[in-house]
């Protein structure tokens, strides 16, 4: 897949987007008019060019942290699968939990990227309705965290550094999977990340939900996508427990403190990744080299530290959350 086209996310764009599009609808008419006949139309091309970017900045730069919500949930946004077709060199995927089945919800892998070789695993939605209904919408069962931690398992004892895409509203909630062992899967999976004596990264790149998201998320280094949100429940769950009220989700959304700038002032995430300019469905190709480079460069940090001194620092890392900030 190629990188988003700007008018195609327009199109599908998001109620504080509505100004941008119609900015952009006159760029297009204009360049269509400036191409299709002898009128020289660049002068006033390049003005609302200009003009949009710096709309953009300003609108992207104020958005509330529902907005946020709404951006990490875009349509065109980079799913994992866009990551690993855009980011990486080559890819063997890895199936099942040698139990029960294969969740298509996680993929798991053995990638390479510039000569450096890991495990990748990451939450699956899917693109198509077909897709998506197959991945359950990235929401794994239990025997897809039990074929995340096998397969991670299997990169500790290969000696291979382990990269996590959270991208989940939650794990699946159905009778099926709480039979099955649903949180005792996703707590094992917390347990034992801890213990892994290989480097692991996790990136936030999109909807990062509750357990769902914490089954792939213990590492030495956790960033997230600035439009991304990380938090242990949705805005729309929190509404319905707190008030009742489904229209309260703007509300929850801003107590929750859930933007990746607000993680990143509590301490529970290590840097945000900023995206391109009005987010990165506008920019899928410029959000990806960002992320790789980033991998790149903390996978590249976390080879030079002695395993002993791996484990304790993401011990420490983790019981560091939660303690008052010093003013």
């Amino acid at each position: 897949m190629t990188d988003a086209n700007p008018k195609s996310a327009m199109q599908d764009g998001l109620a504080f987007e509505r100004p941008l599009m119609e900015l952009q609808g006159k760029i297009d008419e204009l360049r269509k008019l400036n191409t299709g006949s002898h009128l020289e139309l660049t002068g006033e091309i390049e003005l609302l060019e200009d003009r949009l970017r710096k709309q953009t900045a300003e609108v992207y730069g104020q958005l509330s942290p529902w907005e946020r919500v709404n951006v990490a949930r875009h349509a065109a946004r980079p799913l994992t699968s866009d990551y690993i077709q855009l980011m990486l060199d080559d890819f063997v995927e890895l199936h099942g939990d040698r139990v029960f089945g294969d969740d298509r919800a996680i993929v798991t892998g053995l990638a390479t990227m510039a000569g450096v070789r890991f495990l990748l695993v990451g939450h699956r939605k899917g693109k198509t309705v077909k897709d998506r209904l197959a991945c359950n919408f990235g929401c794994a069962h239990p025997e897809g965290y039990r074929k995340a931690l096998q397969k991670m398992r299997l990169a500790e004892k290969w000696g291979l550094p382990i990269v996590t895409f959270i991208n989940t509203p939650g794990a699946y909630p159905g009778i099926g999977a709480e039979e099955r062992g649903q949180a005792s899967a996703i707590a094992r999976n917390i347990l034992e990340m801890f213990d892994l004596k290989v480097p692991v990264v996790c990136v936030v790149i999109g909807e990062g939900g509750s357990g769902g998201a914490l089954g792939i998320g213990v590492g030495d280094r956790v960033g997230m996508l600035e439009n991304s949100y990380y938090s242990v429940i949705s805005p729309e769950g929190c509404a319905a427990i707190l008030w009742k009220a489904g229209d309260k989700a703007p509300d929850a959304a801003d107590a929750l403190k859930l933007t990746s700038k607000d993680l990143l002032r509590l301490g529970l995430v290590d840097k945000v990744i900023d995206e391109p300019l009005g987010g990165a469905h506008r920019d899928q190709k410029g959000a990806v080299e960002r992320v790789r480079a980033q991998i790149l460069e903390w996978l590249g940090e976390l080879a030079a530290i002695p395993v002993p001194q791996l484990l304790e620092q993401r011990y420490e890392k983790f019981r560091r959350m939660g303690q008052p900030l010093s003013s």
